[in-house]
């Protein structure tokens, strides 16, 4: 069976879904959005982390590397063109400082390590959610994995880009799925391309008919759009975005406001990305912003959900 690598399992988590959840986190996505919030999850293989905060200089990764692939006049200190991800560094480095990114793990270790939440879970009405990264890459995985869930009692929430095959999402992962978090960020397909890396159509698309299914009695689905300073917060594209939603049926969704630490995580994982200097990207989106972006949908009669 193909298995994606897990980023992540978070415990406690109050932001992905309602109630108390754990959020497990893939690795790999079939966009590349320029202002992931979780950049270190768009590549599906493995990959080393140098956080220069944490480090303590002790040198013993430079001794240890034997591909010479660690140098500190490197701003990213690692040559990853060099390193062959043997990991001897981290296993070595004292502080912490390099990390593996993305490890294996089975069904039965995930359920196990989420079940441990199991009463927070039934007491607060949440469950596990699926995110990333994108978690429909690996369908016979998810499948299995979400059936799983399902046979312990846990309710289940898929956040999702929308970049799916949508027979197989609807045969393999749709039945055992409580809620969906559906993004859309750009309305206009030429930015999407030139933004996330490809077109819109197959996103709207799916997103068009898991909403009619929800209409008819099936699964949840809530949109989603991030906030991100001067390309999908405009009035255009939040204006498009609701009169999408309109023509679907659609009355609410959930607006995600834009951090810049996205940038900090490139860095660890040697990624210049960037989407300028302005100011605005380089800082937390006002609420005075945030305001102005929920009226736009409340004006056209979409409720913004907390």
């Amino acid at each position: 069976m193909e298995a994606p690598l897990i980023l992540e399992i978070r415990g406690n988590s109050l932001d992905d879904g309602p109630g108390i959840r754990t959020v497990v986190f893939f690795k790999g996505c079939p966009l590349s959005c320029r202002w992931c919030h979780n950049p270190e999850s768009k590549r599906p293989g493995l990959e080393i982390g140098f956080d220069a905060a944490e480090c303590i200089g002790c040198n013993t990764c430079l001794e240890t590397c034997p591909d010479a692939a660690l140098s500190k006049e490197n701003p990213f200190f690692i040559d990853r063109n060099k390193c062959s991800l043997c990991f001897a560094c981290v296993d070595t480095c004292p502080s912490g400082a390099l990390s593996q990114v993305g490890r294996s793990m089975t069904i039965d270790s995930i359920l196990e390590t989420t079940l441990k939440d199991k009463s927070f879970f039934d007491n607060s009405g949440g469950g596990v959610t699926l995110s990333g990264g994108e978690p429909t890459l690996c369908l016979n995985f998810i499948s299995d994995l979400l059936k799983a869930f399902k046979r312990a009692g846990l309710r289940t929430l898929l956040e999702t880009c929308g970049m799916f095959d949508l027979t197989a999402f609807e045969e393999m992962l749709y039945p055992f799925i409580d809620t969906i978090y559906y993004d859309i960020k750009l309305i206009d397909a030429e930015e999407h391309t030139a933004f996330c890396g490809a077109p819109n159509h197959h996103i709207l698309a799916n997103f068009r008919h898991l909403q009619e299914k929800y209409l008819d009695g099936y699964v949840d689905i809530i949109p989603r759009t991030p906030l991100i300073p001067g390309i999908t917060d405009t009035q255009k594209n939040l204006s498009g975005i609701a009169q999408f939603l309109l023509g679907c049926k659609a009355t609410s969704i959930q607006l995600l406001a834009y951090h810049p630490l996205w940038q900090a995580k490139n860095q660890k994982i040697g990624r210049s990305d960037s989407l300028g200097d302005s100011p605005e990207i380089n800082r937390f989106l006002p609420q005075g912003k945030i305001d102005a972006c929920r009226n736009i949908f409340e004006a056209a009669g979409i409720r913004v959900l907390p």
